[in-house]
């Protein structure tokens, strides 16, 4: 069954301007935004747009600036006020809400984290995590507790007596992170969160977003105009141009079938290792070894499935090592009875979701084949230098 929408946008439009009748009624007859304004000195900032975000899942919306993104995530929880269409919040349409209604549902429903930063900065970092929880009337101790919570979860558990001015960009938007999170929200509205950062410390916050993601299982509406940062954070993209949606869908359909000559346009020059996973290029493991097995055992599987080499694995499929030929036989010579006595249990893995960018080091580093692993640690599959050099190939790009 497919997953509940905790956020589904119907037919939206949000007009700038004191006449929006006259540019509805120029879309809806075709008429492109720059011919609107020229005409009505209207501004389109949103235009028919209908979309849903399903509960647990990242929507990255993407485009160019004056795309509409921006508006757009800022109409879910009506900072903007739309001009005509639904947005609704776990059924209920928030364009009928009232005042008092409306200030709720951005207390407890949603958390809005900016681009730059807002923090405030006579505040200690652990009084600006809390702020949200001040608000809402949450007794000091309580909101204290909570908001040292999320900056445990965020990484800046021992700062929490600092300032912002004596922090990095990077460690100020993880305050904002954890003031966000503080309140327990359902949904999350990033605006261009990353984009003020420098590119190595952007990354690791989008690391850092996967990885809390993991644990949160949040409904997330990122903004971004950076097509490598939607394929990777985003379960669905939305990618939009003067106001209205090109096309939505999976990072893989939006590269493999651009729906549009733009969205084609669009993608391009995408750096597909950042696009292609393992789960994309992995092959079913053809044999394993069990801790339990002795070495006869596992060199008979050796030879059957023509490898000199397995991963070892406990009987509910976690990974715990490789063996290889060489060691079953000095085991065998040594009297060893058991593979789990001579394996070798450091092991690199990759998760199903690990970009072919940070595989092909791996694979240029001799390590291969490497096992894919799920959430649990569980072997799902492996990649192997040529199923990896094929889904490239097959998406237009290449492995060294």
């Amino acid at each position: 069954m497919a997953e509940q929408a905790i956020i589904r946008i119907q037919n939206l439009y949000k007009i700038f301007g004191t006449h929006p009748e006259k540019a509805m009624t120029m879309l809806r007859d075709g008429r492109s935004k720059d011919e609107i304004f020229r005409s009505t000195k209207q501004g389109v900032g949103v235009a028919d747009v209908s979309f849903e975000a399903r509960r647990g899942e990242i929507v990255v919306v993407m485009g160019l600036s004056g795309s509409g993104k921006s508006t757009l995530v800022r109409c879910i929880n009506r900072l903007i006020e739309p001009t005509a269409g639904s947005i609704f919040i776990d059924g209920q349409d928030i364009t009928t809400m009232t005042a008092e209604e409306l200030r709720k549902l951005r207390q407890h429903k949603m958390s809005m984290v900016f681009q730059s930063f807002a923090l405030f900065p006579h505040r200690t970092v652990l009084d600006n995590a809390s702020f949200g929880l001040e608000i809402q009337g949450v007794a000091e101790e309580e909101r204290r507790k909570r908001a040292h919570e999320a900056l445990e979860l965020v990484g800046l558990a021992g700062w929490e007596g600092s300032y912002p001015a004596q922090l990095s960009g990077g460690m100020q938007q993880r305050v904002g992170l954890a003031r966000a999170l503080a309140v327990s929200p359902d949904i999350l509205l990033m605006d261009e969160a990353f984009s003020a950062l420098d590119p190595l410390i952007r990354k690791d916050m989008q690391d850092e977003l996967l990885s809390l993601q993991e644990t949160m299982r949040k409904t997330i509406v990122f903004i971004s105009h950076d097509l490598d940062e939607a394929l990777k954070l985003g379960d669905r993209i939305v990618l939009m141009r003067d106001g209205r949606i090109e096309q939505c869908g999976t990072g893989e359909e939006i590269l493999a079938n651009p729906a549009t000559e733009y969205v084609r346009r669009f993608v391009e020059d995408v750096d597909v290792t950042k696009a292609v996973t393992a789960g994309q290029v992995m092959k079913r493991t053809e044999a394993v070894a069990y801790g339990s097995d002795g070495p006869r055992t596992a060199l008979r599987r050796m030879q059957k499935a023509g490898l000199s080499s397995l991963f070892v694995v406990s009987r509910d499929g976690l990974l715990k090592g490789w063996v290889t030929a060489d060691m079953t036989d000095i085991a065998l010579k040594n009297g060893n009875g058991r593979i789990d006595e001579i394996m070798q249990a450091e092991v690199s893995t990759v998760r199903v979701e690990t970009p072919a960018a940070d595989i092909i080091p791996l694979m240029a580093a001799g390590q291969s084949p490497l096992p894919v692993v799920d959430d649990r640690g569980r072997l799902v599959g492996v990649v192997v230098r040529g199923s990896l050099i094929a889904g490239l190939a097959e998406r237009g790009g290449n492995a060294q």
